[in-house]
């Protein structure tokens, strides 16, 4: 059927995509990637078989990436990040979530979300500021969770709040770091200061972190590798977006969340990187894909959809990204194939020839 197609103003650019695939921007709604330092010694110790956890119990992981943040300046952290958007952007990805949470000190939890936020006006990419200050239980409170917990709601969340410097908060709902209690408490103080709940919900163990989600009407609920039968249909009843993680599976040799359960249960599933240091050293959206369709039971369609459409309910921004249609940003990507679906099966390769955003086709 044929439709009907609006001339095009006198002055516009036009470019030919006969031949190519065009298809939203992809929406990466969970990444760590402002940090400082690498984490390649464990990346060679998880090769030799250690797990993330004996890794994180001799000093590394999280913690390790906290004491090169604290160290950094501001411009120190930027200038890796501002070279991870630009690579985005070539791979697809118009709009990016970025969480603090490697500070996890008021200064230095400040300090990223500065520097979140200076980006934030100065690249062309779109990004979405999260607060995460309840990462993991810095050093300094070793054995006494419940004193951070005290920091966090009393001074970090307010003084974030008030700035406005974050969208969302979040919480490492884990065993060994924040218990349900706890993550309720800080997600609840998040909610009076303006920032909407995401939630690292069920990621090493069933602890609950999904139900408390649902519970608390969060946006997102983000890994969810050991969710249970109960926590998915909370999750769906509550309108809340089951964001998976694969790449963090891949990388880490743990189980992949039950997508194909998810979606067949009426969940709506989106995909992101979790771009960081530690478990996940990807911010390529077609890789996400690739790994959504051969390891999770997606189809392309819906490893699409969950990069693009499903990543902006993620953060709520479906309204104006995700899609293309009439009253949304012209956020695009051109790919130099014949068939959609080759995004995911041909792998480790980029395919993006152009992306175009806010309508502006972008030059590399």
């Amino acid at each position: 059927m044929s439709q009907w197609v609006p001339s095009v103003s006198e002055g516009v650019e036009e470019f030919d995509a006969g031949g190519t695939v065009v298809l939203p921007g992809f929406v990466d709604s969970h990444t760590h990637m402002m940090f400082a330092g690498t984490r390649v010694e464990e990346f060679a110790l998880r090769a030799e078989g250690w797990t993330y956890q004996q890794i994180a119990e001799r000093g590394g992981g999280i913690l390790s990436t906290i004491r090169h943040v604290r160290a950094a300046t501001k411009k120190e952290l930027k200038s890796p990040t501002r070279k991870y958007l630009n690579a985005m952007l070539r791979h697809g990805t118009t709009t990016v979530e970025i969480k603090s949470g490697y500070g996890l000190d008021v200064p230095t939890e400040v300090k990223m979300l500065e520097a979140i936020n200076e980006l934030k006006q100065e690249e062309i990419i779109t990004i979405v500021p999260t607060f995460i200050g309840a990462h993991a239980v810095p050093p300094e409170y070793a054995g006494d969770s419940g004193a951070y917990v005290k920091l966090v709601v009393e001074e970090m969340v307010p003084y974030v709040g008030r700035k406005g410097l974050a969208s969302f908060c979040d919480v490492f709902c884990e065993r060994g770091y924040f218990d349900v209690a706890q993550s309720e408490r800080i997600l609840m103080e998040g909610k009076q200061w303006g920032m909407e709940a995401k939630i690292h919900a069920d990621e090493l163990t069933p602890l609950g972190g999904a139900e408390l989600a649902a519970r608390l009407g969060a946006v997102s609920a983000d890994h969810l590798e050991h969710v249970t039968p109960l926590g998915i249909r909370a999750l769906r009843e509550a309108g809340v977006v089951a964001t998976l993680l694969p790449g963090v599976s891949f990388s880490l040799h743990h189980g992949y969340a039950p997508a194909r359960t998810m979606i067949d249960e009426g969940l709506p599933v989106a995909i992101a990187t979790d771009f960081n240091p530690g478990s996940c050293m990807s911010y390529s959206m077609p890789m996400m894909m690739t790994l959504a369709c051969t390891q999770m039971g997606l189809t392309p369609e819906e490893a699409i959809t969950a990069a693009t459409l499903n990543g902006a309910a993620a953060l709520k921004m479906s309204e104006s990204v995700g899609s293309i249609e009439v009253g949304k940003n012209a956020d695009l990507i051109i790919a130099r194939l014949s068939d959609y679906r080759m995004l995911a099966y041909h792998f480790a390769e980029n395919h993006v020839h152009r992306t175009v955003k806010n309508g502006t086709l972008l030059e590399f």
